[in-house]
């Protein structure tokens, strides 16, 4: 015995292209979000490995906190930054001996394949920043 299905008329032979579209239309955002984070997550690991090497080499006295930004802040692509050093507790001569330093580096993220029009460019931006401390020796000479 045979059963005869019973079609109806205009709905035969559309799945595939349905789940093509549904796939297509919920795979874009996915592959925007997925840049986007990560992004946001380069630049984060960059302002705080900035942060990081900047408190550590004024800690140690080895170079002007400047001239460590630079290239840190290069290497991970981040071009729009600020650096704030301070140390605690607060002191004329800044690091030192049995201070704490603290730097940090705040940086603005742009989202990628956000076109400049109408001001989105400004819109479309996530402030990113990263705070470091770092303990100066006790035994620590100003250079």
């Amino acid at each position: 015995m045979r059963r005869r299905r019973s079609v109806v008329a205009g709905e035969d032979g559309s799945a595939a292209l349905e789940f093509l579209t549904v796939g297509v239309l919920m795979l874009v955002p996915l592959v925007y979000v997925v840049l986007a984070l990560g992004e946001i997550q380069s630049q984060a690991l960059g302002v705080e490995s900035a942060a990081r090497f900047a408190a550590r080499t004024i800690a140690s006295g080895q170079a002007d906190p400047d001239r460590v930004l630079q290239p840190v802040t290069g290497e991970y692509g981040i071009d729009d930054f600020e650096a704030q050093v301070s140390c605690l507790p607060t002191r004329d001569v800044c690091p030192a001996a049995g201070s704490t330093v603290q730097v940090t580096v705040t940086a603005r993220v742009a989202l990628p394949l956000v076109p400049p029009v109408l001001g989105l460019e400004r819109l479309a931006v996530l402030p990113v920043e990263a705070t470091s401390l770092q303990k100066v020796s006790s035994y620590w000479e100003s250079r």
